[in-house]
């Protein structure tokens, strides 16, 4: 997968991929990098050194895994059912090498266009879609998530004030008239990313790549200005779903629809076997396929 956004550090406050154990994933921070890692071959050097890494990894797994089953012999079942959760984690890493040792034998794609150059995320967002749909039209990738975080420059589109400050808009008209300035640009990227997978065929068939992707735009608050995390808005595009229309999901039973209910439904669709993801309480009621 492709984990793509704009800000680094140690808090990981708006890192939006994490490993079942609580691992950030740093992500790519820009549309050279990504372009790199999607089109320009290692050298032989590189390969080299990354495939004694592997192995060397695999190493200690394998030693990992001998000391843990033999301790798992003497102890009680609370102790067991401990180490059944960190071995799961471990089988987690096994997989990961797997498709490391993988990937280093298959040759990247050729590039269809020229490298390009880091200008900030707010030049950089139409980039980065445009490499995320050369990404999945070569099956380079099947998930790939973006951040836009609070260091989005709205100067670029000639906004002197901060996009994070202008979240806090104090219901002032004008900090909201910029706030919409800015979330149209981004929402206009995003439309044009949709339009982009709407041109480009599926191989061998009659679909787009739209119509075999699952597409989420969203946001962790409501309300950024009061630090809300109820009334999320959510756009779902592609994958097949039946599109269209504005769904509401108030409150039922004075309990509030979670937008893991979304997860989950989208995890099925995409094939992977599950009923729960985090704190859902099933799939999302009214998502029906095309």
């Amino acid at each position: 997968s492709l984990t793509i956004g704009s800000e680094d550090g140690l808090h990981g406050g708006c890192m939006m991929s994490w490993t079942r154990t609580g691992t950030r994933i740093p992500p790519i921070p820009g549309p050279r990098e990504l372009f790199r890692a999607l089109f320009v071959e290692s050298n032989a050097e590189a390969k080299r050194q990354a495939a004694d890494r592997i192995e060397l990894q695999g190493s200690i797994l394998d030693a990992v895994l001998g000391d843990a089953n033999a301790l798992k012999r003497r102890l009680n079942s609370s102790d067991r059912a401990k180490l059944d959760e960190y071995l799961s984690s471990v089988r987690d890493v096994e997989l990961k090498l797997e498709l490391d040792r993988h990937w280093q034998n298959i040759a990247k794609p050729t590039a269809p266009i020229h490298e390009p150059e880091n200008e900030g995320l707010t030049r950089d967002l139409p980039k980065i879609y445009d490499l995320i749909a050369l990404a999945l039209q070569s099956d380079s990738t099947r998930v790939a998530t973006v951040e836009i975080g609070g260091s989005f420059a709205a100067s670029d589109l000639g906004i002197r004030k901060g996009y994070h400050g202008l979240s806090h808009h104090g219901q002032l008209q004008e900090n909201l008239d910029l706030l919409v300035q800015i979330e149209l640009y981004q929402i206009e990227q995003f439309a044009r990313f949709l339009s982009k997978l709407r041109s480009l065929r599926e191989t061998n068939s009659d679909k787009t790549l739209l119509d075999s992707t699952m597409v989420l735009l969203g946001s962790g608050m409501g309300n950024a200005n009061s630090h809300t995390n109820h009334d999320l808005p959510i756009i779902l595009a592609g994958g097949g779903f039946k599109h269209g229309e504005h769904k509401q999901y108030p409150q039922e039973n004075r309990q509030r629809v979670p937008l893991c209910n979304l997860y989950v439904s989208m995890l099925q669709r995409f094939g992977v076997e599950t009923e729960q993801f985090s704190t859902s309480t099933g799939t999302l009621t009214g998502l029906e396929l095309a």
